[in-house]
This record gives C-alpha cells, structure tokens and sequence, in this order.
C-alpha cells in the first residue's frame, strides 16, 4: 500500500479517535474525498491499535485504577471496583449492538457520504445543546452504575458513522452533569474496553490473510496513529481548560454541510 495513503489513513484516525468529530467518518471519507485507495480492514484494525495504546498511555493512573477493581468488583464500596464495573457495563451495549449490525450486513449500508453528513450535523448539534445546558458538578470519582448504563446506551449511537463515540459519550456525560474535562476523561476510559472489543472482532476477519508486507503496512500505521493520537489527546485536555466543545460543534456543522452538498449534488 502506498506510504501516503498509510500515512494519512493513521494521522486522520490518530487524530480524530478521541476528538467529538468521529473518526470513523473521516476514514469512510479519505478515500471517498481523495481518491487514494481504501486502507481496507487490516489498516482500520491496525490505526486503532496505535489509538489504543496513545490512550492507555496517557490515562495511564486511571488505567491502572480499573485494572486493580478487576479484583475487587464484590467491594463496589472501593472506588477503583465501581470503576472497573462501570467500563465493564458500559461495553456490553455497543458490543452487542456491533456484533448483530455486522453479522446483519447492514453496517455496509450506513457507509455512505449522506449518512455521515447527516450524523455529523444532528449529533453535532446535540453536542453543543448538551454542553450548554449540562451543568458542572460531577467529577469520575462520581461516575456509578447508573451513570456507566446510560452512557454505555447512548455509546450504541455511535456504530452510526459520522456520530462520534467521544462525542455521543461527552454529550452524555455533559446532560449528566459531569465537568467537561471530566467528561472527556471518562469517554476517553470508555474508548478502551470498546476498542479492544471491536479491533477483537474486525481483527478475527483479518488475521489469517496477514502476509509479510501487510505486517510491515500495520506497524507504520499504527506508530503514526498512537503518535497523532496522544497529541490529539493532550491538545483536548488541556484544551478543555479554557475553552468549551464549541469549536469542535462549529467543525462539525461545517463539514456535515460540505458532505451534505457533495452527497446531494
């Protein structure tokens, strides 16, 4: 495969994983907008690879946090156990619901322009409705069960491309009532066990037909995708600081009425 189009395909998903601006939609549009050739299953597989490990990484304490409740799940007393249980439950929705869309094939269906267009521009909207109104009193220490199936719900969304999994999840935790860079730190957790599920399960189809040079493509996808992907993360967070996920909203409703005008005309 071309270096380019390896290059583009890890920085594009490197940058745009955590990012309210879903990534799955921008990786439908490269070759769509472009022209270069489709980095197929094996790069898609391998670019959230790189994603998984910049996330794990940067969240490093926090990963270690639900680890250790791993081992403590009967105690849902311990933080670090209603931590563990929370990323647990909140998985379960979107693997489901991924597992019957693709065996369904109905997944290819959603894999359009129009579709991602339209996505981007309603749930972008949403995203800034809820980041306004949703008030700033929840921390992660305060995330329960509750909590952890609502957003697992609302992350089910997301196998709609043009979504966003960070966004839906953010707006989530926005409407309840968690701090933005609390917000985002706990969709950022979320991304995890979800990702691990789903590179599990596309990875499956693609393994076996791994030769020697798709090897080699992988690896320089996923070193570009981790890098782009924790300099994304750590722009965010610090981001968040200051500034709101407005931005971001403006970003969206810019693209999802370029995608509408091409999809359209």
């Amino acid at each position: 495969m071309p270096l380019l189009t390896l290059v583009l395909a890890a920085i594009v998903q490197g940058i745009t994983e955590f990012l309210p601006v879903s990534s799955s939609g921008h990786l439908i549009l490269l070759p769509n907008l472009t022209g270069l050739e489709d980095q197929g299953l094996v790069i898609d597989v391998a670019v959230h690879v790189g994603t998984l490990g910049a996330v794990i990484l940067y969240f490093r304490q926090d990963v270690a946090r639900a680890f250790a409740g791993l081992f403590r799940l009967g105690d849902q007393t311990h933080p670090d156990a209603r931590l563990a249980l929370g990323l647990i439950i909140a998985t379960i929705p979107i693997v489901m619901a991924g597992a019957l869309l693709r065996l369904s094939g109905f997944d290819e269906a959603l894999r359009s322009i129009a579709v991602v267009g339209w996505a981007t521009l309603i749930f972008g909207l949403v995203l800034y409705w809820a980041d306004q109104k949703g008030p700033s009193e929840k921390t992660a220490m305060d995330w329960g069960l509750k909590d952890a199936i609502t957003m697992g719900l609302l992350q089910v969304i997301a196998l709609i491309p043009g979504t966003s999994r960070s966004g839906i999840t953010i707006t989530g935790a926005r409407l309840l009532g968690y701090e933005r860079g609390e917000a985002a730190r706990i969709a950022m957790l979320m991304s995890i066990p979800t990702i691990l599920a789903s590179g599990t399960l596309i990875g499956l189809d693609v393994v076996t037909s791994m030769d020697g040079p798709a090897a080699r493509d992988s690896a320089i996808a996923a070193a570009f995708a981790f890098l782009a992907a924790l300099a994304s993360l750590h722009f965010m967070m610090r981001l968040l600081k200051s500034v709101s996920f407005t931005p971001y909203v403006i970003y969206r409703i810019a693209l999802g009425l370029v995608l509408l005008g091409i999809a359209y005309t």
